[in-house]
């Protein structure tokens, strides 16, 4: 089935095909981010309409002298999908005597290149990257770990693209890779109106809609595919039930695509559901946690309560 497609990541084929072959069409969101991906998303995080990173870096400019004081000198701080590492400056510019840096992302490219500017922003910083998806093991490097303690940061509500399985499995390897006495600092965004959730989804410079589109650039370039972008359009949708955004590839026709020697077909209206942001009640995150060997032990708001970022204990 693959023997005409180039030498590609098999794993990326594979939950392509897999994918594209169910009745409701799925791309798993982490093949959202690869270079071009993660720099889109980036400019994401500076439009207007996308309040989460804006509102997530005023509550960490609030807190990081308590998330610093509770880590204490010489920790070593362990990012999840951290893409361009933008609020993590925040905590090293504050953690005391840091023993390391350890950035998990699966782009290798995009994290090299934010691993070099941090680098070269902290010549002293030890960086020790992790190239590699957050829904997988991630074992801390050896050289990476210190004799103060082991901090996780997982900031911009990634945590909303998982379903309740998927974030209790998250923090139960989180608890394990972590180990013993560390904590764990999660960015999560919370029930709100939908009236402001769907433009921060769905913005009017396009810059979304790019996003999303890119996965079939990727898909073409990777897997031989022959997918034309102007015949699909980029959808935001609320979902009651789940209490997520959904972000959808909708085909504007019929039409059949080709991936390496398969064929996919689509009914005009049909979608590929790419990528889900779900909206929290606080609590509920935190049963998922406590549930996984976690405690929580400080928790912080902006004043209109649209997001939170807590600390979780090591139980």
């Amino acid at each position: 089935m693959l023997d005409t497609m180039r030498a590609v990541d098999e794993e990326f084929a594979t939950d392509v095909l897999a994918g594209l072959g169910s009745s409701q069409k799925t791309l798993p969101c982490r093949w959202l981010y690869d270079e071009r991906g993660s720099q889109l998303f980036e400019e994401i995080t500076d439009l207007p309409e996308y309040y989460p990173t804006r509102t997530e870096t005023k509550i960490l400019e609030t807190c990081r002298g308590a998330i610093a004081a509770a880590a204490g000198p010489g920790a070593t701080l362990v990012e999840y999908g951290s893409g361009a590492s933008v609020k993590t400056r925040l905590l090293l510019d504050t953690l005391d005597d840091l023993n390391c840096y350890v950035p998990i992302d699966v782009s290798a490219e995009f994290l090299a290149e934010t691993a070099s500017q941090l680098q070269n922003d902290y010549p002293d910083l030890s960086i020790v990257s992790v190239v590699g998806d957050f829904l997988s093991p991630i074992a801390v490097p050896d050289e990476a770990q210190g004799s103060g303690r082991t901090i996780g940061f997982f900031p911009g509500s990634t945590i909303g693209n998982l379903s309740n399985n998927e974030i209790s499995e998250f923090f139960g390897r989180a608890r394990r890779d972590l180990g013993d006495g560390s904590s764990f600092v999660l960015g999560a965004d919370l029930k709100k109106d939908v009236s402001r959730l769907i433009p921060a989804y769905d913005d009017a410079a396009g810059v979304t809609a790019a996003f999303n589109l890119n996965i079939l650039k990727r898909i073409n370039r990777e897997l031989d595919g022959t997918f034309a972008l102007d015949r699909f359009s980029h959808e935001a949708r609320w979902n009651e039930d789940a209490s997520r955004v959904e972000m959808h590839l909708v085909s504007q026709i019929d039409q059949t695509v080709s991936i390496g020697n398969e064929k996919i077909g689509f009914e005009q209206g049909e979608t590929i559901h790419t990528e889900n942001s779900r909206k929290f009640a606080l609590e509920e995150l935190v049963q998922l946690a406590e549930s996984e060997g976690w405690t929580m032990s400080k928790v912080w708001m902006d004043e209109e309560k649209l997001f939170s970022v807590t600390m979780l204990d090591a139980a």
